[in-house]
Order: C-alpha cells, then structure tokens, then sequence
C-alpha cells in the first residue's frame, strides 16, 4: 500500500483520446424486465420494516408504545400509517396491551424475528464481514478524484454496501490504515453532516476493477489500456436500430479506462470519457451487495464526483449494461451482469438473511400456525385450520362473541365521533392510532370467534343444500312439468296407495320421454 494519487500511465497522449462523441441519437424502445423488476418490488418494505425492527429492539422493555412509532415515522421511513404498517406483518410485529390495560397499545417483536435478528447479529460480528465491507468502503474512497467523500454519501450508500447501523463505531476504528474520518459532527439540529471520509493508503491490490479481473482470466498477455468489451444482456422485446448497434461495436472496442484512474483530462463530450463514466458506474455498482441501488444516490454520488451528466447518459444509452427498474415508486439501478433469471450471481451472506426476512414478511400467522404465502393469493391466506374444536365450545364462543361485539359497536361509535372533530391535527392522529390499535385489538377476538361459530353453521348445512338440489331436478319452468306430479298423485289415489308423496318424488325425477308413456301404460294395464 502507498500514499499516491493514481493517474493516467504516460503511454495514453490526449491525441489518442482527442475524439468527438458520435452516440447516434436515434429513438430506441425501452423494453422493461420482469425478472429485475420483481427483484426490486420484493424488497419494498424491507428497509422499514428492519428500522421499525431495531427501533423496538434498541428499547429497554423491547416494546414500543404505537404513539412512539407514530411520532418516528418520518426517521423509521414508513410509507403508511404506522398501525396499518404493523398489522400487515403479522409474523413480524404483535400487538398487545401492557398489564391487560387498554389504554396504550404496545408493539413487541414475534418470537421468529428474533431468531433471525440473532442470526444477522453473527454475521455483523464475523471478522470475514468486516474485512469485506471495509474493502468496499476503501474501493469506494479510491474511486473518488480527491480520495476523499462525504459521510453523508456514505450514509445514503450504507444499506446497499452492506455496512450495519453503528458502521461509524464498529468498521471504521478496527482500520484505521484504510480511511479515517475528518471534521466534527454539528450538534445543531437540523444541520447538515460536514464530515469526510478521507483515504489514508492506496491498495493496488484493491485498485483493480471487475472488468480487467474478467479480462485477464480470459487473456494472459491483457494490459491496461486495452480494450474490453462490456457484457450485454438485453431485456426480451428490446430492439436496436442498425446505426445503434453499429455504434454499440465501435464503442465497445474502444480502450477500457480503469474506474481507478484519473481520467478528467478526457473530453466531456466523447466516447472515451463515456465509457469511463460506463467503467466508474458498472465498478460501483459492482461494489454494493445488492447489485442494485436508486438513481438519486448514483447521481448524487455522481454530482460530488463532477459525473452526474455522463452518469445520467450512461444509464440511457446502454440497456444491455444497466436497468432502470420504475418500482416501489422510484427510478432503481441495476446491474444486468449481476443478475441472472432474478438471483444474485454473486450471493453475499447478508443477501441471504434480508430474503429470509422478505420470507418472514410473506409468512401469515393464524391459529398458533405459520403459512407461507406468494404475493397475490389473498384466498388462501383466509383459510387456515380453524375447524379443530369441538361444537359445544364454538357455540360458546360464538355466543360470547356477539355480546363482546355488541358493547364494542356502542363504545366505538361514541370514539369515531370524538376522533372525527380533531381530524387534521398531529396528537390526535397519534390517538386515534392508538384508539383505533386498541379496537382492532379487542375486535380480532371478536371476529376470530364469531367466525368460528359461524363457520360450524356453513358445515351442517352442507347436507341440506345437497338434498334440496336433488328434490329440484324435475322442478323445470314449464307447463308440462307443473302438472306432471297432480296426475301421479290422482292415479295414486285411484288406486288406494299410501305412499302418495315417495311416487310424486320419483315422478318427478323421470325425464321428459319416459313421462310421455306413462299413460299407455296406464291403458294397458287396464
């Protein structure tokens, strides 16, 4: 490791470089990828589901009041209102009332989250994980033209690099010989971070980007400078203009620049300062865990580095190379080689616990039972094994159910009109999480019961239905079928039968021909 500003080797002269942009600006169709597409929207709600997690976690009693949460929303990056967040995880959160008083509804972690929580806890303690995050962290530092970021870049990139919550406490002191931090952090509230990450020592070891790696187990005599190819994998339905894909070629053979190398002396506006934008974005990318992170932290990261325009050109000039994913309401950026039929390619032990948390997170919870459910199959998360117990306790309970129902109808009544009068008010709404917490509570006892008596009723009806259908075979609109049965039961009649009702019964099952000879029958037997 050394103390030196990377440049330019001096065998590359302006001259080579001194060349106009030719991107041919023709109109292309942008052609959207389901596989990256799903790889985005499944982690919609991870991010605030893990900040609410260690929220509750970092409590004393490890349960939050939902008032709490409601006032932390903003910092814990919950899209929705806070009870409506909690109760769509069922498998993650539970809702209880502290010392069986409902006055403030409490949130506590369910037992299964825990367990994962301790299992993500021992990845962030190995000494594996800490080297490898302090080594993207570092390439990130080398990147840059002045060795040196802003924390809050850092701080934007964090969940993407892979770094835990206190990385400021538990990363950057054990490597000290990689990066240090400058500058005090303001106390003022509201103030922006002024502190910079700043590089201590150059690794040339670290200094070589995932493109020369690849080129120099394909080719042994591979130099920098050289050119390489970038891979392309377009999406299904994409199509290229021939002037397009004829440009395609002659930028790929263009020499590859090394995102590690000072290229700023490159014209803004040609090919080559284009691929290096290309090399710079596709290395980033290749440094996060994820493969993938949103638009506004590449142009952000991208305005600091003086690249925000080529950044912005490289993203829509080279489908074959980058995805713009529109999901969960915002612009993401992923890597297409990074990526195949929807897996990571290269699966990072931090990557595995985030998909069992998104399994967790599809995972419902009825009846002491855990069902695990795709995204969309809103029937079968409602039937569960709810017909175990016996008939007499669930009439009990159904009973029991529409008393309980009945004073929760009288005393909700009187809290939604009270609520009503303080609708845009901050506390309020913060009350009426916990009022409404609180019913929804109590309610789910009550629905839970009356549907089990409810549910008994449906089943000894089954029966009933099956034999009705059967009586209304013959009961076909028509007058011929009205009167069919009236002149069986004559007949029956003149003959002093009893079974008046059975012969109507099978009389009216016969089909239409056989209804038809019945008479001649009759004259025949006379």
């Amino acid at each position: 490791m050394q103390f030196i500003f990377r440049s330019l080797p001096e065998r590359f002269s302006l001259s080579h470089f001194d060349r106009r942009r030719t991107f041919v600006d023709t109109p292309f169709k942008w052609a959207r990828d389901r596989g990256l597409d799903h790889v985005v929207e499944r982690e919609k709600n991870l991010r605030p589901l893990l900040n609410l997690k260690n929220f509750i976690k970092s409590e004393p009693s490890k349960s939050v009041p939902v008032s709490i949460i409601t006032q932390n929303r903003d910092s814990l990056q919950i899209p929705v209102r806070s009870i409506d967040f909690i109760r769509k995880y069922p498998s993650v959160f539970e809702e209880f009332l502290p010392g069986g008083i409902g006055i403030h509804p409490h949130i506590r972690l369910t037992p299964e989250v825990l367990n994962l929580d301790a299992e993500e806890q021992l990845v962030y303690q190995s000494e594996t994980y800490k080297k490898q995050a302090a080594d993207r962290v570092l390439k990130l530092l080398m990147i840059s033209r002045a060795n040196k970021i802003p924390l809050s870049i850092v701080e934007r990139l964090k969940w993407d690099l892979g770094l835990p919550r206190d990385y400021e406490k538990t990363i950057f002191p054990e490597f000290p010989d990689y990066f240090q931090i400058v500058g005090d952090r303001d106390s003022s509230k509201g103030s922006e971070d002024r502190r910079v990450l700043e590089l201590v020592c150059w690794s040339n070891e670290l200094a070589t980007s995932a493109m020369e790696k690849m080129a120099t187990k394909g080719k042994s005599d591979y130099e920098k400078g050289m050119a390489i190819a970038f891979p392309l994998q377009f999406s299904r339905g994409f199509e290229m203009d021939k002037k397009l894909k004829k440009w395609e070629d002659e930028w790929q053979k263009l020499p590859y620049i090394s995102p590690y190398e000072n290229a700023s002396h490159l014209l803004p506006k040609s090919d080559e300062s284009d691929k290096w934008a290309v090399a710079v974005l596709h290395e980033l990318l290749h440094i996060l865990v994820s493969k993938k992170t949103e638009q506004d932290n590449t142009l952000h990261l991208g305005e600091y580095l003086g690249l925000r325009s080529r950044f912005k050109r490289a993203l829509h000039h080279h489908p074959g190379i980058f995805y713009l994913s529109s999901k969960i309401g915002t612009y993401t950026v992923v890597s297409k080689e990074g990526y195949k039929r929807g897996l990571l390619v290269e699966n990072h032990p931090l990557m595995i616990m985030r998909n069992r948390y998104i399994h967790l997170m599809n995972t419902v919870k009825e009846d002491s039972k855990q069902i695990s459910i795709p995204a969309g199959n809103s029937r079968k998360k409602k039937q569960t094994g709810r017909d175990e117990k016996g008939k007499e306790e669930e009439e009990n309970e159904d009973k029991s159910g529409e008393e309980d129902e009945q004073e929760l109808d009288d005393s909700s009544d009187a809290e939604v009109e009270d609520a009503s009068e303080h609708e845009y008010d901050n506390d309020d709404r913060q009350e009426e999480d916990e009022n409404e917490s609180r019913r929804g509570f109590q309610k789910h006892v009550v629905d839970n019961r009356g549907k089990k008596g409810r549910k008994t009723i449906l089943g000894e009806k089954g029966p009933w239905r099956k034999s009705e259908s059967k009586r209304a075979v013959g009961k076909q609109p028509g007058k011929t079928r009205e009167k069919a049965p009236s002149k069986v039961h004559r007949r029956a009649k003149m003959h002093g039968g009893n079974n008046v009702r059975g012969s109507s019964r099978e009389r009216s099952i016969l089909p239409k021909s056989r209804e038809r000879l019945l008479p001649d029958k009759r004259t025949f037997t006379q």
